[in-house]
């Protein structure tokens, strides 16, 4: 096993040189670099910050989007032993003060103005700050003696590598295994970020249990579009494509994820279930605005698609008659969908949160396989995964080659093996709380393992709704189903201690306007909708068919339509979409409580 990340990056630059390594779309334009300009540019700017005084162990923070200095920076601070702190980008300037703060970052890496003016901002929390790099210094007042540009770091660190040849190599070959290679700041739904402490050992760990179930290689095309400081993307995407030498393109923005993907035609997908989810939903209510007979047809093609799916799953051999409808089937629906994930995906990951059977089957059906497996951030990312000869929808796969799973007695899923984190960054209380006695990671999540050995995971181990009446709900399990709806873009159940249980719900405008069209409602904009009795009458109507296929205690007894989006920027949601809960209920506690009359 090689020792760490930066000796991956130069043995592959050795190994590919001129090819192509990775390109980045910016302002409809894709720029590419070699993996040996991959690798010269990151040891320019390890180079420029080892100039800058940055040594083993200290830490530099990096905010960006999606781009190429972005894996330059992190490759370059690794590659001198130094540890990289990914910080998103939507974070407010408090949280990321907290961040530099506490990971007492010595050099601070912006994407832009407004990076920097927020970083300017925060001075004053982070004694410990002694520079702050800019990458793009368009309309930046540099004259602050803690501002630099990126193109002079750089230069700094050519300077430096012309006045002491193989200084980058030497620093690299002294990163051992157990050394830090990034601190990951968790998004976490309570308290203060706390620092997951990763290193070069609990990397490999996941990459070499990937390499085990041949998830891709060299001839691979990956194109990306979660953020880089997503743990997710960062080991599965980013380190795990240096690590087998795939082709990487990263998307301009989500509005150009389609596009961008029809022209790189990728192999292979990263995602969360929630984009899925959305893809899904876009095409249901799509299908509905067809004429009815169409609408038969879809509805004949995707039962056919369920039937055949469940099929391969079960491995078994599909029965003529049946295989000839599928075919039909394929070319009538399920071909439009693979078209739009540019004709030859293999495979998308859907990770991180549970996926309806439903949308599995109809991905599936369409020759792309989704993958369902689950993680967090003290895992380094996944620990477990379904195998695309081995799988069952509905569960989160089995554990990754490199770690253990077992349930305790409450339920909760307990993770040990090569990949877990040592702990959290400077808080002994948290990480102590984190393990249990016989050092076993205590995930918070809610499981159960089959005899098969695929884990469902269930729930939250804090969100689990106890009524008053003494019945222990999962409140995702209905949060899903009542998702499945186009009409439904978030859905969050509250109950805990009370009667019955109520809801509050984001709906999809698009798809509200074309349920009020074909109402005969009208309006003006979509967004009028949300304040009219007789479009309340559709979501009424919508509530109560998902309510009659749940037991009467799980029931919605009301709702509340919160008009605006719940997004990263309003802090409702983490950087994965999942909903974060104390959040949402302190935001509108007044809203929920009017549905609890005394």
């Amino acid at each position: 096993m090689k020792a760490n990340l930066s000796a991956i990056l130069r043995e592959q630059a050795r190994k590919y040189g001129d090819r192509l390594a990775v390109e980045k779309r910016s302002g409809g334009v894709w720029q590419g670099i070699s993996w040996r300009e991959y690798y010269e540019s990151a040891r320019a700017v390890g180079l420029g910050l080892y100039s800058l005084g940055v040594r083993k162990g200290d830490r530099v923070s990096l905010l960006a989007q999606n781009r190429l200095e972005w894996i330059e920076s992190d490759m370059g601070i690794i590659g001198i032993g130094a540890v990289t702190i990914p910080i998103y980008t939507t974070l407010p300037a408090h949280e990321i003060g907290y961040i530099i703060n506490n990971s007492e970052s010595r050099v601070y890496i912006v994407e832009d103005k407004a990076a920097l003016q927020k970083a300017l901002g925060i001075l004053g929390e982070c004694p410990s700050l002694e520079k702050i790099v800019i990458i793009d210094t368009d309309d930046c007042d540099m004259s602050a003696d803690i501002a630099m540009s990126f193109d002079d770091l750089k230069d700094l660190g050519r300077g430096m590598e012309a006045k002491e040849p193989g200084l980058f190599d030497r620093l690299t070959d002294e990163i051992m295994p157990e050394d830090l290679a990034t601190i990951v700041y968790t998004s976490g739904t309570t308290g203060p970020p706390k620092g997951a402490m990763v290193s070069h050992s609990n990397v490999f760990a996941v990459m070499d249990a990937l390499n085990e179930m041949k998830w891709a290689d060299d001839a691979d095309v990956l194109v990306a579009f979660l953020p880089l400081s997503h743990v997710f993307q960062r080991v599965a995407g980013h380190f795990f494509g240096m690590y087998v030498g795939i082709y990487v393109y990263y998307t301009e923005s989500f509005d150009t994820i389609v596009e961008d993907i029809q022209t790189k035609k990728p192999t292979i997908l990263l995602a969360v279930p929630r984009v899925c989810e959305k893809i899904y939903a876009k095409i249901l209510g799509q299908a509905k605005e067809q004429p009815q007979w169409k609408q038969s047809v879809f509805n004949w093609a995707v039962g056919i698609g369920a039937d055949v799916s469940k099929l391969m799953e079960q491995k078994k051999s599909i029965p003529l008659i049946l295989n000839l409808k599928y075919k039909i089937a394929y070319k009538m629906v399920f071909e439009k969908l693979r078209s739009a994930l540019g004709g030859r995906t293999r495979w998308m990951v859907a990770s991180g949160a549970p996926l309806s059977r439903e949308i599995a089957d109809f991905f599936n059906a369409a020759g792309v396989f989704l993958i369902e497996g689950y993680g967090m951030t003290e895992c380094s990312a996944p620990a477990t995964l379904n195998k695309l000869d081995n799988y069952k929808f509905g569960t989160a796969g089995t554990p990754l080659s490199c770690n253990e799973i077992k349930i305790a007695e409450d339920g909760e899923v307990l993770i040990k093996g090569g990949n877990i984190i040592k702990g959290y960054w400077r808080m002994p209380e948290q990480t102590k709380d984190a393990f249990n006695e016989d050092g076993w990671l205590m995930s918070g999540d809610i499981g159960e393992i089959d005899e098969d050995g695929f884990l469902k995971i269930t729930d939250r181990k804090k969100d689990l709704i106890i009524t008053a009446g003494g019945k222990n709900i999962a409140p995702q399990n209905i949060e899903n189903r009542f998702k499945q709806d186009p009409l439904f873009e978030q859905f969050v159940v509250i109950g805990d201690r009370k009667k019955y249980l109520v809801a509050l719900i984001n709906v999809n405008l698009e798809e509200a306007a074309r349920l009020a069209r074909k109402d005969g409602i009208q309006f003006s904009g979509p967004e009028e909708l949300l304040e009219r009795d007789d479009f309340r009458a559709i979501v009424d109507r919508h509530v109560e068919e998902r309510n009659s296929e749940l037991a009467k205690y799980e029931t919605i007894k009301y709702y509340r339509i919160i008009k605006h989006a719940f997004s990263e920027e309003t802090g409702e949601l983490t950087p994965s979409l999942k909903v974060k809960r104390k959040v949402v209920m302190e935001v509108h506690r007044d809203i929920v409580d009017s549905m609890y009359p005394q």
